[in-house]
């Protein structure tokens, strides 16, 4: 069986594996939304901040942190099958709690071969069984994502070898063990396109690409052009910043951005000071021997200490009562995931599927933390990037809780993406409040390892966007060196 078999839900199997016929975007969510109406019907007992007035929310202060291109199945697949952890959600939301996650996929190969998924240790290069040394970084660009989507993770145009059926696990990856645990997260939240790294960041930032579908630079431009998010909170007098380790997605806007650029030095300090603004992007190391980004082939470990630090240094905040924190990737990286992705409104929606960019791309890791989320509880609503934009709408900007209604001459969005996503806020809950993270902070973790092409690792090809963006002289060009950020 490949990738299109058809996810069978029910009380004993939500989650568990896919057999059978073609799986479809509308077969998985009719599915879920069937299979899952109790476990929904009973976490609505605790009743949801959308029920209220956005100033009643309880939540003044929301982080965002997008990392890089890992699957959902491949990083969270493992939670499908966690009995402990499933069992203490069947007590709390009912008897058919359980996640859409699946660890074990078989893909045919180019020859015919059938391969099937496994561990990260037994798909990983010899040498570093987190990074994969020696393995070229999977397919994800808009023509290789379609390849992925028709003809599975293996497929001829997919660019891929057996690396991308690489899977983790609870062990491996131990801040999202618990962060999930305690918390919530999303298990249909796909990437807005069925493409690369800048069109995914674009949709969080500003609700669509611009038509781009590649990693597009606009160093003429002096950055891209349209509106963005940053610019919406600004006008309404809500504080926005982004804090960057080495780069700073604002920046992809030109300029116009550097005003809202921090340091990740300094957002450790105002979180100290509890001077946060209202709402902050927190950018892991895209590059270089600091890179904790999760893109392959950083070291995985690497990225859970970054988030394991940014958690903590929230949490410890004087603003983390009133607080939200998001963690979330920016497209798949090409890794295997089984749910087909769907189809969203879009501005530059068309029946051409090479020109859709309406076409989501595969789900991502999602985790929705707060005193207020919902605790061991799976949001299986589908969300995509433009989810966070539309909590930031409704929040701070005068968006109606749920729908796409609003005045057009006074536009509270920015595009019919966001105007039609889902909000992610329907599951933060003043009844679920507890400002209690649920774990130890100041955890232990294992320490990553070299970089590939170190101590004897084998040498990959290809190089991060974001570091190409800074190799290119793109952030002298608009007044901003990055050294600043080092």
């Amino acid at each position: 069986m490949d990738r299109r078999g058809f996810l069978k839900l029910g009380a004993q199997a939500a989650g568990a594996g896919a057999a059978g016929t073609a799986l479809t975007a509308a077969g998985i969510t009719q599915a879920a939304d069937a299979a899952f109406a109790q476990e929904r019907h009973r976490a609505r007992r605790f009743g949801s901040i959308l029920d209220g007035a956005p100033g009643e929310s309880g939540i003044d202060t929301v982080v965002i942190v997008m990392m890089e291109n890992r699957s959902f199945d491949s990083y969270l697949g493992w939670l499908g099958h966690e009995d402990k952890y499933l069992e203490r959600g069947r007590s709390r939301y009912g008897a058919n709690f359980g996640v859409i996650g699946s660890q074990h996929q078989t893909y045919r190969a180019p020859d015919g071969t059938m391969v099937d998924t496994a561990h990260h240790s037994l798909r990983a290069g010899p040498i570093d069984d987190f990074r994969g040394c020696g393995h070229p970084d999977p397919g994800h660009g808009w023509t290789q994502g379609r390849a992925e989507r028709d003809g599975g993770f293996l497929d001829a145009g997919s660019g891929n070898d057996p690396f991308a059926l690489s899977y983790f696990d609870g062990r491996d990856l131990p801040v999202y063990n618990k962060l999930a645990k305690r918390f919530t997260i999303a298990d249909r939240w796909h990437a807005s396109l069925l493409g690369p790294t800048y069109p995914n960041r674009l949709y969080l930032l500003s609700g669509q690409s611009g038509g781009y579908k590649y990693n597009y630079l606009p160093f003429a431009e002096d950055g891209y052009k349209w509106p963005a998010i940053f610019d919406r909170l600004q006008t309404h007098n809500v504080t926005v910043r982004d804090y960057a380790s080495d780069f700073g997605p604002f920046l992809l806007f030109g300029s116009r951005s550097i005003p809202y650029m921090q340091t990740y030095s300094a957002f450790q300090a105002d979180a100290a000071a509890g001077t946060l603004p209202n709402v902050s992007f927190v950018d892991p190391s895209f590059f270089g021997p600091t890179q904790n980004d999760d893109h392959p082939l950083a070291d995985p470990r690497a990225g859970q200490q970054f988030i394991l630090d940014t958690f903590r240094t929230f949490a410890q905040s004087p603003q983390w009562e009133r607080g939200l924190f998001i963690v979330v990737y920016d497209e798949w990286g090409g890794f295997y995931d089984h749910v087909a992705p769907p189809v969203f409104a879009d501005d530059l929606a068309s029946t051409i599927d090479t020109e859709n960019f309406g076409q989501a791309g595969f789900r991502v890791p999602a985790i929705i933390a707060s005193p207020r989320s919902l605790p061991g509880f799976v949001d299986h609503a589908q969300y995509d990037h433009a989810s966070v934009l539309r909590f930031l709408e409704w929040r701070f900007l005068g968006a109606p809780a749920h729908g796409p209604n609003g005045d057009v001459s006074n536009p509270w969005w920015l595009t019919s993406r966001d105007r039609n996503a889902k909000n992610l806020g329907r599951t933060l809950s003043h009844s679920a409040f507890n400002p209690d993270p649920g774990f130890d902070l100041n955890m232990t973790l294992a320490a990553a390892t070299p970089a590939c092409g170190v101590g004897g690792a084998p040498l990959v090809t290809g190089k991060h966007p974001f570091a190409e963006a800074v190799a290119s002289g793109y952030t002298d060009r608009i007044g901003f060196r990055s050294a600043a950020l080092s």
